[in-house]
């Protein structure tokens, strides 16, 4: 598999990342345990500058993480013209039994960074740059999981056997999957639409309140709510099919990508919402950040309340 364009291309970005991050680390571990900023000696010197090249090196592998992440998941959906029974990403991140925690990881890691550049930001707002030991130590702790990624997507790509039989995505998203999600098929669909409003609602609410910890909860349980939720009620109006749920398959040319649109304003939405405590904490304003957030879980909640209501127009009756 590793010969495929698509892969080699994320492969040979990988090691490059590493390289670079690896150099990172580095300098966050020296920077962490030796940095005073009262200090004069030369050796504070040498972190100052050492603590620019760091961060640097951190920022961009965060700007191109999240356009190679939008790769990944074409290069999945490309990879399911070769693989047998597969007939979108679904089937190859299902084709090792670690795919979905790799997916789950990488989301997560996106989530790691940007609060990472959020904490950078907020550093070189100081004249003390009184939060650079804790950029780089924070920094530490997400090289971890940034290696752990790495690992265990090279792993995936080395373990798909392309001439074995994988399930397609109408039978993982359904309640006659083995997997654990097929336990949410049998709760009433109309239960999680409900949760879904009335947590966007709380948002709402939080968001006039101007309310950050309780924003940023609400935010975080708002990100899983709405992905249940598209799969178990809102999938089936996109493709206008009663027993088709893939969150997956709403990425392709069939669908006009309609998946991007929702996915990146779901994270924009979400993580904005969610990194309002940091800035709190940080001392900064994060209003901005409260009226980003507000913004773009809107978006995604009009674009997925519309099509329900489109299809109940045009046909009379509901899917569910």
């Amino acid at each position: 598999m590793f010969l495929n364009p698509e892969i080699l291309s994320i492969v040979i970005l990988d090691i490059i990342f590493l390289v670079f991050a690896t150099i990172a680390f580095y300098l966050s571990v020296k920077i962490y345990f030796k940095w005073d900023f009262n200090s004069t000696s030369n050796q504070q010197y040498q972190l100052e500058k050492q603590s620019f090249l760091g961060a640097v090196i951190i920022k961009y592998i965060l700007f191109l993480k999240l356009p190679l992440f939008l790769f990944f998941i074409f290069t999945l959906d490309k990879l399911s013209n070769v693989i047998v029974g597969a007939m979108c990403g679904a089937g190859v991140i299902n084709a090792v039994s670690f795919g979905m925690s790799l997916f789950i990881l990488k989301i997560t890691n996106l989530f790691l960074f940007g609060y990472w550049l959020i904490i950078h930001y907020g550093d070189l707002k100081h004249q003390n740059l009184e939060f650079t030991r804790l950029k780089f130590g924070y920094f530490i702790f997400v090289y971890i999981f940034f290696v752990a990624e790495i690992i265990v997507e090279l792993l995936m790509f080395n373990s798909i056997d392309i001439s074995k039989m994988v399930s397609c995505c109408g039978t993982l998203y359904s309640n006659s999957s083995s997997s654990s999600i097929s336990v949410l098929f049998q709760i009433d669909p109309h239960i999680f639409v409900y949760i879904f409003y009335i947590v966007y609602g709380l948002n709402i609410v939080f968001y006039i309140l101007k309310s950050h910890q309780l924003f940023a909860i609400t935010n975080i349980l708002f990100l899983v709510i709405a992905i249940i939720s598209l799969i178990i009620f809102f999938s089936p109006y996109i493709y206008e099919l009663p027993t088709h749920h893939c969150p997956f398959c709403i990425l392709q040319g069939d669908y006009y990508y309609i998946g991007y649109i929702l996915y990146i304003s779901l994270y924009l939405g979400t993580f904005f919402g969610s990194s309002t405590t940091i800035t709190k904490l940080l001392g900064e304003n994060s209003y901005k950040n409260f009226h980003i957030s507000i913004i773009f879980t809107t978006i995604y909640v009009l674009i997925v309340t519309i099509y329900p209501l489109v299809y109940f127009v045009k046909n009379g009756v509901w899917l569910n």
